[in-house]
């Protein structure tokens, strides 16, 4: 059935309840007329006005209830635009003439009825285009966690301009320093040198994206940059750790660490008693430590060792105060290499690292075919160099006593 049909059919239906209220009026203004007149109504006047007030009385409820009805569905058909889809126009109307009640009612109004003709709101929404509808966008980029990255702070940085660290080492010294009488030959003590070479090391890695997202969500761009430099830190935090100076790779320090051994064995020795003395071997190799480098794991166990009384003996529930053990700083590490082993050493004067390109993005558009397929190609490198001057200031140790 098409639009001007549907409409035909609501103004019928209003035109036939304005039409009986109408009869109703016309005959009672005729009545009060006649009572006027003639002082009273007549026995058949009477009978006609009671029968109609009867019928209009029961009719009255259902007409203005269907009234209404018909008024607000005639109102909603108009407010569709005219430029809208047939399939919505076609499916209200249908859904109005398929109503059964609605037929009965258009053939004589019958009294003592409600008629009810639903139009699902739905129907107004079916077929929407993509994109009419905008979705709620949560502002921001829900990023991958990250390991907290502190290797490096621990160490001396330096910076340098060439391919390569040149660097001389003193490797022994041999003290023939004496009491001297007079007119005696002097001792001749003996210090010995060796040169190093630490080559400049170069971490990197590409990263292909679309030009139009990048260009269009600048958000998108910046944590891609955050995450490729992370990703390069991420790579130098193991590198300065357990590098194992073939090929490109650095000269980390835990292949050139000490091995743990302690001078002596406590009683009921535990891993703060380890650690401590690991701090103990430095200092007798003339090298104090300045801090430790643990896994996760270890330090929670360690922080929540507790006294027979069930109270904390290192950790501190309500402390703000970084974590420290022995009065330096201790670094977690996430690495797995490093559960159940511990690093001690002198960070800042055994090792130092020399940056010779900091870490930086750089973006191009004529690499392979990106110009043709529109697609561009990031780099993110750096150049650094890690000479471990001391690795004597290095313990490096399994703990051999389980955590408590």
């Amino acid at each position: 059935m098409t639009d001007s049909s549907t409409a035909e059919l609501l103004k019928k239906v209003s035109a036939e309840l304005e039409r009986a209220s109408s009869d109703f009026s016309k005959k009672a203004e005729s009545a009060l007329d006649e009572a006027k007149k003639a002082g009273n109504l007549s026995a058949e006047t009477k009978a006609t006005v009671d029968e109609l007030a009867l019928k209009f009385n029961s009719l009255t409820d259902a007409e203005k209830q269907l009234k209404a009805q018909l008024g607000e569905l005639e109102q909603e058909f108009a407010r569709i635009p005219a430029q809208a889809s047939a399939s919505q126009r076609t499916t209200v109307g249908a859904e109005v003439i398929k109503s059964e009640a609605l037929k009965e009612f258009a053939k004589s109004v019958q009294g003592n009825r409600r008629i009810s003709v639903p139009v699902n709101a739905a129907l107004l929404s079916v077929d929407v285009a993509e994109g009419v509808v905008e979705p709620q966008r949560l502002p921001g980029i829900d990023i991958m966690p990250k390991q907290r990255l502190f290797i490096r702070d621990l160490i001396a940085t330096g910076r340098t301009t060439s391919p390569a660290i040149f660097w001389v080492q003193q490797t022994g010294f041999t003290n023939a320093a004496a009491v001297v009488a007079e007119n005696t030959a002097k001792p001749y003590s003996n210090i010995s040198f060796d040169t190093k070479i630490t080559p400049v090391t170069t971490i990197a890695h590409m990263f292909k994206a679309s030009k139009q997202i990048l260009d269009d969500f600048a958000q998108l761009q910046s944590t891609v940059d955050a995450e490729m430099r992370y990703g390069l830190k991420y790579v130098e935090e193991q590198e300065i750790l357990f590098g194992d100076g073939t090929g490109a790779h650095l000269d980390g320090i835990v292949p050139q660490a000490s091995a743990f051994s302690a001078a002596f064995a406590p009683a009921d020795m535990t891993q703060i008693d380890e650690l401590r003395l690991a701090m103990l071997q430095a200092q007798l190799a003339r090298l104090p430590a300045s801090g430790h480098v643990l896994h996760f794991t270890d330090w929670a166990k360690i922080e929540l060792t507790k006294d027979s009384l069930g109270r904390y003996i290192i950790g501190n529930p309500l402390g703000v105060v970084g974590p420290t053990l022995w009065g330096l700083p201790v670094v977690s590490t996430e690495i797995a290499a490093f559960q159940g082993k511990f690093l001690t050493g002198a960070f800042q004067t055994g090792a130092q690292i020399f940056d010779r390109e900091d870490a930086n993005v750089v973006i191009s558009t004529e690499n392979a075919d990106d110009f043709e397929k529109n697609m561009i190609s990031i780099r993110c490198e750096e150049r650094l160099a890690l000479a471990v001057k001391r690795p004597e200031a290095f313990i490096f140790g399994t703990f051999t006593v389980p955590a408590p």
